[in-house]
């Protein structure tokens, strides 16, 4: 958790240093996570943000979706925020045709 923010190096070597004095501390299980670990099981459980959804409709739409962004959008991603997005990307464009054949209507 301390490693989380960035530049708290120095209060995990004061855990690390106050373990090591502490005939009480346990030492570590072999079957602990890894902290590299830990953070991304903390990654996957906070979903994806608007502009993720955003991209991910987008692409979606026009077809270029990478794996990597799929894999992402349905491990992490609600059903309901992609459907949202896809519902209102679609209107976007549905009106940005509109309004291109009324602006070419208008001027021939």
């Amino acid at each position: 958790m301390a490693a989380a923010c960035g530049g708290c190096n120095w209060l995990e070597k004061m855990i690390q240093m106050t373990d090591a004095h502490d005939p009480s501390a346990t030492a570590p299980t072999p079957d602990a996570v890894p902290a590299s670990r830990q953070e991304e099981q903390s990654a996957a459980r906070t979903g994806t943000g608007f502009w993720q959804i955003a991209q991910s409709v987008g692409a979606g739409l026009i077809g270029v979706q990478s794996r990597k962004n799929r894999e992402r959008d349905f491990t992490q991603g609600k059903p309901i925020h992609f459907l949202i997005g896809g519902v209102i990307g679609t209107a976007l464009f549905l009106l940005c045709v509109w309004l291109l054949v009324q602006y070419l209507l208008a001027t021939s």
